[in-house]
């Protein structure tokens, strides 16, 4: 009888072990563990082509370790687009002209209902087929300056005041990402990072501004927003700051944006931008809109101008997003 009890005991011992070994195996799927062990946990576990495939708003997940495919990116400027039907608010321009965050901050709230509701009626987003129409990240708000009604995207923006805008993208970001301080309602992205203010030749446009210009009337909105919302992903513009391509500039990116103003979040590219992909991930764009050039970022590390650690620092902010907001 003590020989089978201690078969018994040792039996159940072991059991527990395993259990306990398995559980701190996959640490990144406890959610009572603290996020940064989390995300430091499933980064361990990728392989360098897996890090590399997170670098784009197409990720197409990684079964075997059950991380669905994660589509960055929709449109709710005044109302989720796609897929399905939603409330039509009025465009950005005529929210502005309330000057009420309060109403702005309850119609964003209503944005993401509508957005989480969808979400789970497409069961959690696995019946979510189309690219682009995520119901998880959006990019929005637009909060660049309206300096020039010939614009044509003016009434996206919260018009000319920087401070407006600041208030104004607050209050939408707020809504949009909720109040959980784990947990991501869902995400919300300011654009366009910085100075972009026209369509035409947007993408290799070089706009010539004075620091204090800069500072004053085209980055003020975002430091406003990024200090008192906390975006969880920035877009970057299309256009050249100075001589400088926005999406490959550190300077923006990392001094100021992550360095002066303590961002914690992800930045994208805008769609196809014309910047080369590792220099962008270098400057500190996480992700390159649509698909981005994977097979670039391989040949890059291979050929040293790009190293491991800066690819898994912006895998690392890609996955603390995914665990966020999951």
């Amino acid at each position: 009888m003590r020989t089978l009890k201690k078969i018994v005991f040792t039996g159940l011992f072991a059991l527990i072990a395993c259990a306990g070994v398995a559980q701190a195996q996959e640490l990144y799927k406890d959610e009572k563990a603290p996020m940064h062990e989390r995300i430091m946990d499933l980064l361990s576990r990728l392989t360098v082509e897996e890090k590399i495939s997170l670098l784009r708003a197409t990720s197409p997940g990684i079964p075997r370790l059950d991380i669905p495919k994660y589509y960055h990116g929709n449109e709710a400027l005044h109302g989720v687009v796609r897929p399905g039907r939603f409330t039509v608010f009025p465009q950005a321009i005529g929210l502005a002209a309330t000057w009420n965050p309060e109403l702005q901050l309850q119609v964003a709230t209503v944005i993401s209902d509508e957005a989480r509701a969808r979400w789970n009626e497409l069961e959690q987003g696995r019946e979510q087929k189309k690219q682009f129409s995520d119901l998880l990240t959006f990019w929005s708000p637009t909060v660049n300056m309206a300096r020039d009604p010939r614009w044509g995207r003016t009434p996206e923006t919260y018009g000319e005041d920087p401070y407006l805008s600041g208030v104004m993208g607050t209050a939408f970001v707020k809504g949009l990402q909720g109040d959980d301080d784990r947990y991501l309602k869902i995400v919300s992205t300011p654009k366009h990072f910085a100075a972009n203010n026209k369509e035409t030749n947007r993408k290799d446009s070089d706009s010539r501004v004075s620091e204090r210009a800069l500072r004053e009337i085209y980055l003020k909105q975002f430091e406003i927003i990024v200090k008192e919302a906390d975006p969880w992903c920035i877009m970057s513009s299309y256009n050249i700051v100075n001589g400088h391509r926005t999406s490959e500039n550190r300077e923006l990116l990392e001094d100021i944006l992550r360095g002066e103003w303590n961002y914690q979040g992800m930045v994208t590219t805008d769609w196809w931008t014309s910047g080369e992909h590792y220099k962008e991930v270098k400057a500190g764009n996480d992700i390159k809109m649509a698909c981005g050039f994977p097979e670039s970022l391989l040949r890059a590390k291979e050929a040293g101008v790009l190293t491991r650690e800066e690819m898994e620092i912006c895998a690392k902010r890609i996955l603390g997003l995914i665990l966020k907001i999951d």
